[in-house]
């Protein structure tokens, strides 16, 4: 009795995607009859020629689906899914007051979420810069703040330690 009332209750997974197929997936999951969400954010992109503001997934090649355990495999059967995310070898549950933190954050105007893998960047890790004056030098991660990197840069003989927000860096 009680593993039938279980398997009947909703709960929020994260699934990975193809690369770049979030809003697809996210769209082919929804036609399914799938409760599904893409957490997206407007950005301001810039090209030689003009300046566009897109959609752009907060996480990359994930989407979150509300399911039961019946539902598992018509999600695993979607074009654009791979697996679900585990954790401990079982499909990672999300809470619910999780999803809607980031619901509610997302409705607050001006607001962007950055998300960096904290397993990446780590002392001593060789990081490339994709913004800013320095964009495309490399240097050595020395020390790792709460909102900021601090990176030596090599530049002519000389070595500059120079601080960067976290979303600017790339591991080499």
């Amino acid at each position: 009795m009680i593993s039938a009332m279980l398997s009947k209750e909703k709960k929020w997974y994260a699934v990975y995607t193809k690369p770049r197929w979030e809003k697809k997936t996210d769209q082919i999951l929804i036609q399914k009859g799938i409760e599904s969400w893409c957490p997206m954010q407007k950005v301001e992109r810039k090209w030689t020629d003009r300046k566009k503001i897109i959609d752009i997934p907060i996480f990359r090649s994930y989407v979150f689906v509300r399911i039961n355990e019946i539902g598992r495999v018509p999600v695993l059967e979607t074009d654009g899914v791979i697996n679900f995310v585990h954790y401990l070898g079982k499909p990672a549950v999300i809470r619910d007051e999780e999803i809607d933190l980031i619901k509610q954050y997302l409705l607050i105007p001006g607001t962007t979420i950055q998300v960096a893998d904290a397993q990446v960047l780590k002392e001593k890790t060789r990081v490339k810069i994709k913004a800013g004056v320095f964009m495309d030098n490399e240097g050595e991660i020395l020390r790792i703040g709460k909102k900021k990197v601090y990176v030596q840069l090599q530049t002519l003989g000389q070595v500059m330690v120079v601080e960067f927000p976290i979303e600017q860096l790339l591991p080499v």
